[in-house]
């Protein structure tokens, strides 16, 4: 008789598969929580204990971890091991069906203790999983609920499974142990302050497959991040269809940012650049003002919001075509019509602030740095020039300034009256980027200017200053601050410096 072992933390479908392989003639032998699932439901279910002759001990530590179980999951079907395991009173296990404790889940709550995050770490689980994937030609292994029915069918039309599918669940098997352990040791890494370890793992979980990448002719996929904490890949998805992989990185671009403010803010974002950026008493007037920023670029862009959307909000956002909208939540009438544009994608998120380090791949490599968080002290201002900005230019330099940002270097952002008016990004020098964002003239007059770096030289003021800009705010630090300093006191300019640096690569 062929024998299965089932010890599952998610007891999804499990009944319904172990009764599936009861009609086989399979044995089942199992552990703790699942075989009291199988056997309250009525599945013929042996206990590990019976097979090893030896009872779980140390609160459940220990229950598999025994020759019993690992030499029937190790044992090739070579006259060699059929003869060890048979001298050593030993059965072979054909198919293991484990999945790990929820570990993810454990440390993502709040307050958990280190000791509680430790004795959820599974040992027996994992151990099994790698010897059966090891095993892979003679003991089916499967850690998902979606394998069981693919494995169930074709056990009942073929008899036994192809050696694709055995080679794929063991592939996903060693995933499985992989994906695990790198969240317990990003976990403990974050408790003891590591950083950066001399060995970094990265593990995600797939939320689904994209249609292509940033362009048609490349594949894509969207993964979850399985460290602790709540990002976009957690995002419920309200209305509209999948998120592309252009969408994707818009959509976390707008959410940073909006983010980034305690008053009632919009931003809407197009190629990872905010186009408008806007405060406002309401949520609809924040959107208005968002959008009046820069209309043109706004069209096809991702909106986001740091309030729950009503209704007077929900009508505006929809009239112009826009690709998605996210926020921490809807009221039910805004929902229904935001429903109303089938294609619209509409996220809900909670307001959190953002766990992961920043990854990005170079050739053979990758590079790895903390998030850009560092906030601003307004006390920590320094005004360096004869006149300091007025309360109302104090505002609008600091919504410039977190702007700034999250803006693609050279990033030169101009705002006012609560609101973007101009945004200069990406340009291979402060110069061009100033002269984009400064363009038009009557929105930039009584404006302020914020710059993500310092002004090597001060033609960046001088074009400021035809602007009618009031005010600037950048981190300072050039050999040539001085000249910048003079030429703003010639033309009446308030400048303060930051001594913070916020490049966006």
């Amino acid at each position: 008789m062929k024998r299965a072992l089932i010890s599952v933390s998610n007891k999804e479908g499990i009944v319904e598969f172990a009764r599936g392989l009861e009609k086989l003639d399979y044995e089942i032998i199992s552990t703790g929580g699942t075989y009291s699932t199988l056997e309250e439901a009525g599945v013929k279910v042996r206990q590990v204990a019976d097979i090893t002759g030896f009872p779980e001990i140390l609160d459940g530590r220990v229950k598999t971890l025994h020759p019993k179980i690992h030499g029937g999951i190790l044992a090739r079907r070579t006259p060699d091991h059929l003869r060890q395991i048979e001298e050593n009173k030993i059965q072979t296990i054909d198919i293991v069906v484990v999945n790990l404790y929820p570990f993810r889940e454990t440390v993502s709550k709040k307050d958990v203790s280190l000791e509680e995050a430790i004795e959820n770490i599974d040992i027996g689980g994992p151990t099994m999983v790698r010897s059966a994937a090891k095993n892979y030609e003679a003991v089916i292994i499967i850690v998902k609920p979606e394998f069981y029915w693919p494995v169930l069918k074709e056990l009942e039309t073929e008899g036994d499974l192809s050696k694709k599918l055995r080679f794929k669940l063991a592939l996903e098997a060693f995933s499985h142990t992989a994906a695990y352990d790198a969240m317990i040791s990003a976990y403990l890494a974050g408790i003891d302050g590591e950083t950066f370890l001399d060995n970094m793992v990265l593990a995600g979980e797939k939320v689904y497959e994209l249609r292509y990448g940033e362009n048609p002719h490349q594949k894509a996929c969207f993964y979850r991040s399985m460290n602790p904490g709540m990002g976009l890949a957690d995002a419920k998805q309200l209305n509209g269809k999948e998120l592309s992989y252009n969408n994707i990185i818009d959509t976390q671009a707008a959410w940073s940012l909006v983010k980034e403010f305690e008053d009632i803010a919009c931003v809407i974002v197009k190629h990872t650049n905010p186009c408008g950026t806007a405060l406002g008493s309401t949520l609809d007037e924040a959107f208005d003002k968002a959008f009046a920023g820069d209309p043109l670029s706004a069209f096809g862009g991702i909106i986001a919001f740091n309030r729950p959307v009503d209704l007077v909000t929900a009508r505006k956002a929809v009239e112009p075509f826009m690709e998605c909208i996210i926020a921490p939540g809807y009221d039910d009438d805004a929902m229904e019509c935001l429903r109303g544009r089938k294609n619209l994608r509409v996220l809900e998120l909670p307001l959190v602030a953002a766990v992961d380090l920043q990854i990005r791949t170079v050739d053979g490599g990758f590079v790895v740095q903390e998030m850009d968080q560092e906030e601003l002290d307004v006390n920590s201002l320094k005004v360096v020039t004869q006149s300091a900005p007025s309360e109302e230019e104090l505002k609008a330099l600091l919504l410039a300034w977190k702007v700034a940002k999250h803006v693609k270097s050279n990033a030169i952002v101009i705002a006012k009256n609560g609101m973007t008016v101009g945004v200069g990004a990406g340009q291979m020098n402060r110069v061009g980027s100033a002269a984009i964002a400064l363009k038009d003239v009557e929105k930039c007059k009584g404006a302020v200017m914020a710059s993500d770096a310092f002004f090597p030289f001060k033609d960046t003021v001088e074009i400021a200053a035809r602007a009618g800009i009031r005010a600037i705010i950048q981190p300072g630090g050039s050999i040539h601050d001085q000249e910048s300093i003079e030429e703003c006191d010639y033309h009446g300019i308030a400048m303060v410096f930051t001594g913070i640096r916020h490049f966006k690569h």
